[in-house]
């Protein structure tokens, strides 16, 4: 058997990276997520790194396990979290220089 990844693409309020974002499931792009859109694909049973990516920005890569007949659904969005409590539109500008911090990916 195999297990289900979802990956979602959503916002909430404004998003400056509101483009198709690829997803890189264990080093390979397997396709890709609109905004307001989801993606999915079957996997094996095991365990897997995901990240998303658009041009140069990307997300940090999660890593995750997957069981069989499971259902393990990320939400990503344009709107990259910084470790620095408070930076507020820093955080779009730090982005910049740090590409790996323009997009999110969090597991639902």
């Amino acid at each position: 058997m195999s297990a289900t990844l979802r990956v979602m693409h959503r916002a909430i309020g404004a998003e400056a990276r509101r483009g198709a974002y690829d997803v890189v499931l264990d080093g390979e792009r397997v396709g890709s997520v609109e905004m307001n859109d989801a993606f999915e694909q079957q996997v094996e049973p095991g365990r897997h790194s995901l990240y998303v990516r658009s041009g140069r920005n990307s997300s940090r890569s999660k890593e995750f396990d997957a069981a069989d007949g499971e259902v393990v659904a990320f939400r990503c969005s344009g709107k990259g979290r910084v470790p620095i409590p408070g930076v507020g539109a820093v955080a779009f500008l730090l982005s910049i220089a740090f590409p790996s911090l323009a997009l999110s990916l969090r597991r639902e």
